[in-house]
């Protein structure tokens, strides 16, 4: 069995990928959600875009600006491929 993917696995941005799985999500929401800072969530989002995961959208400029996320195709086969890993692992 090959390793765990190290950028899903991590807790903050496991629960992220959990959320996307099943929308497009505004950041202030996933702040919410998870109760993290806003630094916090742009370094956890930052990871999931560089690895092609998760990809980023801007609405807007200024204070009435936002950024929204959703899973990409590679996103979801790897989130996919691990919750089977996960599965297999815990022999449900």
């Amino acid at each position: 069995m090959t390793a765990l993917d190290p950028i899903i696995h991590a807790p903050k941005r496991l629960r992220i990928m959990a959320i996307l799985s099943t929308a497009e999500a505004e950041f202030a929401y996933l702040q919410e959600r998870l109760g993290v800072t806003a630094p916090d969530l742009s370094k956890q989002m930052r990871q999931l875009v560089d690895a092609g995961y998760v990809k980023a959208r801007k609405t807007g400029k200024g204070p009435g600006s936002a950024t929204w996320y959703r899973m990409t195709r590679a996103g979801d086969t790897a989130y996919a491929r691990y919750l089977d890993q996960l599965r297999a692992l815990t022999g449900l």
